[in-house]
């Protein structure tokens, strides 16, 4: 089924991908908007909303969806972590998806990083390293926080055993910590590695990116996915049965 898809933030990068996979798929892109134009009045003609905008713009987005009882793809990343907590109890009032990242790939990833830390022992320390373009304006991505969120849980480790970065003289490193480090340069598209390393061994899984379209592909099945679910928040995850 041809679906009507509302693209929020239209004019960027990803928004750019998202038509482009969109009409691609079939769809309609039945709305293009972007900061400044006026959400409400053109969501009343779509099946689903997908949102690749500003973090400050995504509570418009939906309080504009809920109000019309339209679905939600959200991609949009760099809000604070009390933020993304309030907007996702408002988001659940509608089918919503709410993902770091729509690629297949980093969802097999995601599934794989929660079985290793929980399958290896604690003295398999964990570090994640993650590369983007040099535009990038949040630091770590939206998919590296997912993946140390996912490390961290399967270790049972509070929020507190992230860090990022080291400087100076750190001492000797702890073994419940994630270390986190961000590089930026060129033309990135996206790069994830999750290092479990031990005395004497070491495993690493990783992600390449090498084009946008795979997270605009992502996306666009997921609104073909959320169309079909009760109000509630879902994630990749949900979409590729990987529960």
């Amino acid at each position: 089924m041809a679906l009507k898809i509302l693209v929020n933030g239209a004019r960027g990068r990803m928004g750019h991908a998202v038509i482009s996979a969109a009409r691609e798929a079939g769809d309609v892109v039945a709305a293009e908007i972007d900061a400044g134009d006026d959400i409400r009045s053109a969501i009343t003609g779509c099946d689903v909303v997908i949102d690749f905008s500003a973090h400050g713009a995504t509570r418009g987005v939906i309080e504009a969806a809920v109000a019309a009882g339209k679905p939600l793809i959200i991609g949009t990343t760099g809000h604070a972590v009390a933020e993304r907590d309030a907007l996702r109890v408002l988001a659940a009032k509608v089918p919503t998806v709410w993902a770091s990242n729509f690629s297949v790939g980093v969802n097999v990833l995601f599934h794989l990083v929660g079985r290793a830390a929980k399958a290896l022992p604690a003295e398999f320390e964990i570090e994640i390293v993650e590369m983007h373009h040099r535009f990038k304006k949040d630091a770590p991505s939206g998919t590296a926080a997912s993946l140390a969120e996912v490390a961290r849980e399967a270790r049972s480790l509070p929020p507190e055993a992230v860090v990022h970065g080291r400087e100076g003289i750190t001492g000797e490193r702890p073994r419940a910590q994630i270390g986190m480090h961000a590089l930026r340069g060129g033309d990135v598209v996206g790069d994830h590695t999750v290092i479990f390393a031990a005395l004497g061994e070491r495993l690493e899984l990783a992600h390449k990116a090498g084009d946008r379209a795979i997270l605009a592909r992502g996306a666009v099945h997921a609104a073909h996915w959320v169309v079909t679910q009760k109000p509630g928040l879902y994630d990749m995850q949900d979409v590729l049965g990987l529960r």
